[in-house]
């Protein structure tokens, strides 16, 4: 064979050989084909045997909550008739009820006409009956003037004259009988009686203070109110309300005023300035911030004391204006008795006395420890500070028994009743108890000498008396020698001249009597 036939054989062999090699590759893709074509139909198949089932839960599930929601409506219907029922029987109900109150009220309607017909009938009666009244008054003031002989109105005005004549003498049969009554030693002996036993179940010991009107602060507190022209010494002065003398040795300070609760504020000043450096250096940097912080705090103070004071007592605070001034008493003295404490004291033996005879403890109380509240104020405003305390408390609503129990204390007006009584003698009793004050008897003798003795210098004074603990002058004077003018323009002068020659607390009240006095004598 030859190559050429070789080489042709070759190339046939391998040209069987590709196509079978081909064949064989296409008979595989036919098979995978037509794997592919039965899994994708197998897939499909499956996809609609899951859609179907998933189709059938879904009817289902959707019929079921159709029936849930049927049911759950057909409820809510049942239980809708069921309030539509309820609401129809009360309707009912109410409606039944309104009909039986509409023919109550119809037959309430009646009975008010009937009254209204009986009412309008007794009015009618009533005027007939004022007529026939008006003309038996005017017939029988006719008849009473003919009998008389005189006018109607001169017949009135007698037996008004005669009425107003029988009640004063009765007043005056009243007055002796009540006169004779204070006169009889029994009454004297009751109160002695319920003044002892008051005094002896109070038991407390209260100390006699003494204004401290000089303090001795040293020399480097002195300079310092006097540096900086003297810029703190006169903001203390301001705020405090009282004056500071420094005196020449420059070591010391007197305090001059009449401010209780002032010279407290400056008392307080001075002694912080004395013991404390940081005090010192507070008021060189703001010394009104100072001054301004010790009066706050007093303040408070005093209105704490004023609570204190109404507690202790067991009675209801009045209005805040009067509990601070009972606190503010504590800073004022009276011959050094401490004036909040003398009015607590003071308070305790009214009660007791009220106790004893069978009054009012509280009320008594009350009164009591208000009555000295003018003295707060008597550096503020002239007058007595019985009258001032009255004026307060009437003011600030306090009934009236209380104001007039605060303002007879001292005489300045005539008692109202017997708390007044009370009061001024729980006052006396506080103030005369021993070592309650430190006047000295012949300072008090000589002052009711002095207010005599001046009394006793006018023409037609036939008597002069010191009363109430030398608070009142009383003279008697002739009626031959002095006339009722001239009563007034005495008393004015006497009092003009007690002020310029005196030096006393308070005030002194001058009474000027000038009495008609008759006299017989039966044989």
């Amino acid at each position: 064979m030859t190559v050429s036939m070789y080489l042709v054989v070759s190339a046939a062999a391998a040209g069987v050989g590709f196509g079978l090699a081909r064949l064989a590759s296409l008979r595989r893709r036919r098979e995978a084909l037509a794997a592919a074509q039965a899994q994708v139909a197998a897939k499909l198949q499956s996809a609609r045997i899951a859609a179907a089932a998933k189709r059938r839960a879904t009817e289902t599930e959707a019929r079921a909550q159709a029936l849930e929601e049927r049911a759950a409506a057909e409820r809510d219907l049942g239980d809708l008739a069921e309030d539509v029922a309820r609401r129809e029987e009360r309707a009912h109900t109410a409606l039944a009820r309104l009909a039986r109150e509409s023919q109550r009220i119809d037959g309430q309607g009646a009975v008010l006409d009937a009254r209204d017909e009986a009412a309008q009938a007794a009015r009618e009666r009533a005027q007939e009956l004022r007529r026939q009244a008006a003309e038996g008054r005017s017939s029988a003031r006719q008849a009473l003037s003919e009998r008389a002989g005189e006018a109607p109105e001169v017949l009135s005005e007698r037996m008004i004259h005669g009425w107003l004549e029988d009640s004063r003498a009765q007043a005056a049969q009243r007055l002796r009988a009540i006169e004779g009554d204070v006169n009889n030693p029994r009454y004297d002996r009751t109160a002695r009686r319920v003044m002892e036993i008051a005094s002896s179940r109070y038991q407390n010991h209260f100390l006699t203070e003494r204004n401290i009107s000089n303090l001795r602060v040293g020399g480097e507190v002195c300079e310092l109110l006097t540096e900086d022209g003297g810029s703190l010494h006169e903001i203390l002065q301001e705020v405090a309300n009282v004056q500071l003398h420094i005196n020449p040795e420059a070591d010391a300070v007197r305090l001059d005023g009449l401010d209780g609760v002032g010279r407290e504020v400056a008392r307080r000043a001075l002694n912080r300035l004395a013991k404390r450096g940081a005090a010192r250096a507070e008021a060189q940097r703001d010394a009104r911030q100072f001054a301004t912080r010790i009066r706050t705090n007093l303040e408070r103070e005093i209105t704490t004391l004023g609570k204190r004071a109404f507690q202790i007592l067991a009675i209801q605070r009045p209005h805040a204006e009067i509990v601070d001034l009972v606190g503010a008493l504590n800073y004022r003295t009276s011959y050094t008795q401490n004036q909040w404490l003398h009015a607590v004291e003071a308070s305790f033996l009214a009660g007791m006395m009220a106790s004893e005879l069978g009054l009012d403890i509280k009320l008594a109380r009350r009164a009591t420890l208000m009555h000295d509240i003018g003295k707060a104020l008597t550096h503020k405003i002239e007058g007595s500070h019985a009258v001032i305390g009255a004026d307060i408390a009437r003011r600030l609503g306090e009934d009236e028994i209380v104001a007039n129990a605060i303002g007879a204390h001292h005489a300045d007006e005539p008692p109202g009743s017997v708390y007044a009584h009370l009061v001024a003698a729980a006052d006396a009793m506080s103030g005369a108890r021993p070592g309650a004050r430190r006047e000295t008897t012949d300072l008090f003798s000589h002052r009711v000498e002095d207010l005599e003795r001046i009394g006793l210098d006018y023409r037609g004074v036939e008597r002069a008396h010191a009363v109430h603990g030398g608070r009142e002058l009383r003279l008697y004077v002739n009626e031959a020698d002095v006339t009722d003018v001239d009563v007034i323009d005495m008393s004015a002068e006497i009092a003009d001249r007690i002020a310029e020659e005196l030096t006393f607390p308070g005030q002194i009240k001058v009474t000027v009597i000038r009495s008609f006095e008759a006299a017989a004598v039966a044989n």
